[in-house]
């Protein structure tokens, strides 16, 4: 199953995706997809760890999330936009390659028994971007959104730090 939280930025996307995995599992899985960029990033991550504490498995995975050993666990994947910037990286800025290759991996999660809980951004309600890779970029996220939300059987969108269902499909 597939629960996608998206928001804007401090929307609290990733409090409460965190709250609910631990709703549904004592020892859940938090995949971290950020690329360390600097040292600030660095701090900022080893921060994050510590405050998620103990009941946590830790990986962190830029780019095959599908690869780690997450099957019949409670899932926690944070975020599609890092994942999404280091794929687009990866593959020179194409938009057609970096499509395909996150979606093969989105679907490839879908695929596996266990709650994955996957927090993305709504960049496309801000500021237009001023540089091609910049639009490229907005575009990409988008449709890697559309696609997630698709295949995803609840869809929340957080508003100031407030969960509003906006897709919840009956199980099977």
């Amino acid at each position: 199953m597939l629960h996608l939280i998206t928001g804007g930025a401090r929307s609290g996307k990733s409090r409460y995706a965190q709250e609910l995995a631990l709703s549904q599992s004592a020892h859940p899985i938090y995949v971290a997809t950020a690329k360390v960029w600097d040292d600030d990033f660095a701090q900022r991550i080893q921060r994050h760890k510590e405050e998620r504490g103990a009941a946590w498995v830790n990986y962190e995975e830029e780019l095959y999330v599908s690869r780690l050993p997450l099957d019949g666990h409670t899932v926690v994947i944070d975020c599609i936009t890092l994942w999404l910037t280091n794929f687009f990286t990866t593959h020179d800025y194409h938009t057609g390659n970096t499509l395909q290759a996150i979606q093969a991996e989105i679907h490839a999660i879908h695929q596996k028994a266990g709650n994955f809980i996957i927090v993305t951004n709504e960049i496309g309600m801000g500021v237009h971007a001023e540089t091609e890779a910049g639009r490229k970029f907005t575009d990409l996220q988008g449709w890697v959104n559309q696609y997630t939300a698709r295949i995803s059987g609840t869809v929340t969108l957080m508003v100031s730090g407030i969960p509003v269902v906006i897709k919840k499909e009956n199980p099977s």
